[in-house]
């Protein structure tokens, strides 16, 4: 018996070797031609009080950003049953492709930004079975809008959708398997995103799923415990721990994975226009823009979408600091 349990023991530790050095310790290969692109939602910017067509226009005329990843929501387009309002995406995507920019469209009910489920108020009553119906709806009505617009280089069918964060009223895999199919019966030409927590999940659901896998990455972030006690962390995630996890799905998927979410603004115990820019400036500032810049880089994968562009304009525009628009211009400039 004791024999057995050191035999156990002895394999446990070597497991735990070959996973510390699998996902820990190492470099990936260097990336030569990165696709760098930006986050946009004009609920962000209408938040930050900023004119957000100008931000918009900023976004592509001054920083010169040729990728966009555009955040819709449900709650914005379709805040009247059965009446939706596109005007504004419209102008989003005609302005994408007067710059001869491309968009990563996300659809859906979870898209992004707090609180990251975009309900419309007349939906709020309904079971869950006609809120589906009813995104299903929402969602046809986006994809044959916009699939023969040549701007729109890729869907993303929810943003993280398969991970437990924000204020939604369920979650449900199947479902989101029902809405991939019809965005894939709809258009069949571009790929889906389907995107999943960089820190916190080996993305095998979100591969299982979409056509590329999306993933997050946060450097340094409020911990929340409680309404009333967290703390500040730093990831303690090498860049190599993404891309050997980037890695396994390649092979057993044969799925790409590109970063949807790299972190450039701060994530405060509150959002973060709620707090000073002292208290902002714990999680992101200028060296921790580079620094989270270069971490990209050295992870091995190919595409990244910041997200952020809105604050660094409303730090631009409002705060007199236009120190991380400018290096994010330099960024995009040496494209």
């Amino acid at each position: 018996m004791k024999k057995m349990l050191k035999i156990i023991i002895l394999v446990l530790f070597v497991l735990f070797v070959i996973f510390l050095y699998y996902f820990f310790i190492g470099k990936a290969p260097k990336q030569k031609n990165i696709i760098w692109g930006v986050n946009f939602s004009q609920m962000q910017a209408e938040s930050l009080k900023l004119d957000w067509r100008e931000t918009y226009l900023a976004i592509l005329d001054d920083l010169g950003v040729k990728n966009i990843k555009l955040l819709t929501q449900w709650d914005w387009i379709g805040g009247k049953k059965d009446d939706y309002f596109f005007n504004d995406v419209d102008w989003q995507i005609k302005q994408a492709q007067r710059k001869n920019a491309k968009i990563i469209y996300v659809v859906g009910m979870k898209t992004g930004r707090w609180p990251e489920c975009h309900i419309p108020n007349w939906a709020n009553g309904l079971s869950k079975e006609q809120q589906q119906d009813e995104i299903l709806k929402y969602i046809k009505k986006i994809i044959l809008r916009y699939k023969d617009n040549d701007a729109i280089a890729v869907w993303q069918v929810e943003n993280e959708p398969l991970f437990k964060f924000g204020q939604c009223p369920w979650y449900d895999k199947n479902f989101l398997k029902k809405e991939v199919e019809l965005v894939k019966s709809l258009d069949s030409t571009r790929q889906i995103i389907i995107s999943d927590s960089g820190e916190q999940s080996m993305w095998f659901g979100a591969a299982k799923i979409g056509d590329i896998v999306g993933t997050t990455m946060y450097r340094k972030v409020w911990g929340r415990i409680s309404d009333i006690f967290g703390f500040y962390i730093d990831s303690f995630l090498p860049p190599v721990h993404y891309w050997r996890k980037a890695q396994i799905i390649k092979k057993i998927f044969g799925k790409d994975v590109i970063s949807t979410e790299l972190q450039a603004e701060p994530w405060a115990q509150k959002l973060f226009y709620d707090v000073s820019l002292e208290e902002q400036e714990k999680t992101m500032n200028l060296e921790q823009f580079k620094k989270n810049i270069e971490y990209a880089k050295e992870t091995g994968l190919k595409e990244f979408y910041l997200w952020g562009a809105e604050w660094w304009y409303w730090m631009k525009k409002t705060q007199n600091r236009p120190e991380i628009w400018n290096e994010a211009s330099n960024l995009f400039s040496n494209l």
